[in-house]
């Protein structure tokens, strides 16, 4: 009798994609002060990566700032298709930490144009000793677009995602954009004491010294020195109107758990 050996199904090593997961990824993403570009050489074919700096634009569109003279500016000029990994490596093994590769489209940015504008002053509030250079003429902005990503949230812990689950789409961020910097400006001038409260009470961080870089629909973006702290929103912002009320509350709600945990301890 022949015995036919039926081999076992492996397991999916992809989970399905779900609220945490995504989280986990906008966060990489938002709190990325840096990335490896990945682009095709355009003599060689072969692949070329380099570390470049990164921010986003309201929307989670990832955004790079890189010089005209340099190998990878040039292959973008010549194929726009890329990958950016992000992911602080930190403490012990670096495989144990979160990553995500995202697979986009490079768009270079015209100069003068709205686009460049918010570009230039979202990633300057992300990375300001970029003003150094960014008036360079052969330094451009690039928009990375979406197209998909893969999220290694350690190890097994494996997912994909659309773009749909990493840029936000909608009316309100072209009204957001447009009052960002000046409710940034003020809320880092008059209220600091309310941006501690976020840090300390939302973000778990320590030290002082945190100010407020950026606002979007889903929440906002906290940096002290080289450090930065993603804050979401308890619900996303469905109009521009929604952003005061909701950082009036959060900041009335994490003084509040404040005051509880001193008088309990």
């Amino acid at each position: 009798m022949m015995v036919i050996a039926v081999e076992k199904p492996t397991k999916d090593v992809i989970r399905e994609t779900d609220a945490q997961s995504i989280q986990l990824a906008k966060t990489l993403l938002r709190t990325a002060r840096y990335g490896a570009l990945a682009v095709i050489d355009p003599t060689s074919g072969s692949p070329l990566a380099s570390r470049v700096g990164v921010a986003t634009d309201i929307d989670g569109t990832p955004l790079i700032l890189i010089s005209m003279l340099a190998p990878h500016t040039g292959a973008l000029l010549a194929d726009p298709r890329c990958s950016l990994l992000v992911g602080e490596p930190g403490k012990g093994d670096a495989l144990a930490h979160p990553r995500m590769s995202l697979v986009c489209r490079a768009i270079r940015l015209e100069r003068g144009a709205n686009e460049q504008f918010r570009a230039e002053r979202r990633y300057l509030n992300r990375n300001p000793k970029a003003r150094l250079y960014v008036g360079l003429g052969d330094f451009s902005f690039f928009r990375l677009d979406v197209e998909r990503a893969s999220l290694n949230g350690g190890f097994g812990k494996a997912y994909l995602l659309d773009r749909s689950d990493l840029i936000v789409n909608g009316a309100i961020n072209g009204a957001l954009a447009e009052s960002e910097q000046s409710a940034l400006d003020h809320m880092n001038s008059e209220h600091l004491d309310a941006v501690m409260v976020y840090a300390h009470h939302y973000a778990k961080a320590d030290g002082d010294g945190w100010t407020l870089a950026g606002f979007d629909a889903d929440g906002m973006d906290l940096v002290s020195g080289d450090r930065v702290e993603r804050i979401f929103f308890p619900k996303p912002l469905e109009t521009q109107q929604d952003l005061r009320k909701t950082l009036v509350e959060m900041a009335k709600a994490g003084r509040a758990a404040a005051a509880h945990e001193t008088v309990n301890s």
